[in-house]
């Protein structure tokens, strides 16, 4: 037992001795050799030609500002190359983001000439100047940010909830809701409210304060269609005026620039079947709460 110990003392002294040793030794790196491969990534330089304006500034007037980025260092997307800049070159460049994940909608904006989110918009890694603007024909806050305030208050004029005919306490049962009668609202409630649609919708530029655009124009599909809301008849009558829908002429930029894939021009269109009395909304297969 005794010679079990000191065999063990014996062994532990040596380990502590070479830690020792390992501990005060002199670290030397390996140099390289001449000629060896080594693995930096080249400079991949592209050059980001932003939309500046501060209103805060007195006798500010908008301007191009161009900013050389390496593509080596930076994430692939849009977004990233203009968190680079103001991170690293520019810290008064300014534009919404939140999600980074095409689920929140602020990071909307006009990249190489189309409305679109900058964290799902994939840079090309070619030589030509990306240009990026804030969404169009809407008032600019400062640099890439639009004024979303017409925007959200067009949305809030077609009461976006679920509304019922007799008085009820929320939360208290569920509205029942057949798996086909779902169905229909998909395509529909994806939509994030990023506004790419409405901003590149020619009869919004010219119309924006009667024109509801469509982005608003599908919520209101969205909900008129909604097999458990019972003010169907009372949205259509709201929007039943010259402007509030018939100003879309079938133009289609919405749906070509939407970020989601959506149609919101296929949901005016059967808006405006339902307005004209040539659709009726289905019966619900299912009705009633549990």
């Amino acid at each position: 037992m005794t010679g079990t110990l000191l065999q063990c003392g014996s062994r532990l002294l040596q380990q502590l001795h070479l830690r020792a040793i390992a501990t005060n030794s002199v670290v030397h790196m390996a140099a390289p050799v001449a000629g060896s491969q080594t693995f930096d990534k080249p400079v991949h330089k592209k050059r980001f030609t932003i939309y500046r304006y501060n209103p805060e500034e007195k006798n500010s007037k908008p301007r191009m500002q161009t900013y050389e980025v390496d593509l080596n260092q930076c994430g692939p997307m849009v977004l990233d190359a203009l968190i680079k800049i103001k991170n690293e070159m520019d810290p008064t460049l300014t534009f919404r983001r939140s999600c980074r994940e095409g689920i929140c909608g602020s990071c909307a904006m006009n990249i190489g000439g189309k409305n679109t989110l900058a964290c799902i918009c994939k840079i090309e890694r070619d030589s030509k100047d990306l240009k990026i603007y804030p969404l169009p024909h809407m008032y600019v806050v400062k640099d890439l940010v639009p004024d979303m305030s017409l925007f959200y208050q067009q949305y809030r004029s077609i009461e976006p909830w679920l509304q019922k005919s007799a008085q009820t306490n929320y939360g208290e049962k569920q509205n029942l809701q057949s798996i086909k009668d779902r169905a229909k609202l998909d395509g529909l409630y994806e939509c994030i409210l990023c506004a790419c649609c409405s901003t590149s919708c020619p009869s919004y530029w010219w119309n924006p304060d009667k024109y509801l655009g469509p982005a608003v124009l599908m919520q209101a599909y969205r909900w008129v269609i909604d097999s458990r809301d019972e003010k169907s008849a009372e949205r259509l009558k709201r929007l039943q005026d010259p402007f509030s829908v018939y100003r879309c002429h079938t133009i289609m930029n919405c749906t070509q620039t939407c970020p989601k894939g959506l149609n919101p021009g296929r949901a005016v269109g059967e808006l405006k079947r339902l307005m004209a009395g040539l659709a009726k909304k289905e019966t619900p297969q299912l009705s009633g709460t549990a």
